[in-house]
């Protein structure tokens, strides 16, 4: 399984220098740590600090790695309660163009 270090390396690759989110999400794995993806300016930053975003994704990270791998559907994860979303939803749409 990837450490904390290398999905915020992963996301920091995915995200770029301007992914086109426009906001600001976090990612929460809870004991596992965050992922804070700041795309409100640009370049966009990737870290592991807690901060107020505008979307929140609550995730184990082997649901997140198996996202990220192509191998979960985030609509059937959603469904089936893998993961939470807070927030606003709209910006959890727009990561399917990041991960695909």
């Amino acid at each position: 399984m990837a450490t904390l270090e290398e999905i915020t390396e992963g996301m920091r690759e995915r995200v770029g220098e301007d992914s086109g989110l426009d906001a600001t999400l976090k990612f929460d794995f809870g004991d596992d740590g965050i992922v804070f993806v700041d795309a409100a300016s640009v370049p966009n930053t990737v870290s592991n600090e807690d901060e107020e975003a505008d979307c929140t994704i609550t995730i184990t990270k082997e649901n997140f790695e198996a996202l990220a791998n192509g191998e979960l559907d985030p609509t059937t994860a959603f469904m089936m309660g893998k993961l939470k979303i807070g927030g606003n939803m709209g910006i959890a749409m727009k990561l399917q163009s990041v991960f695909s």
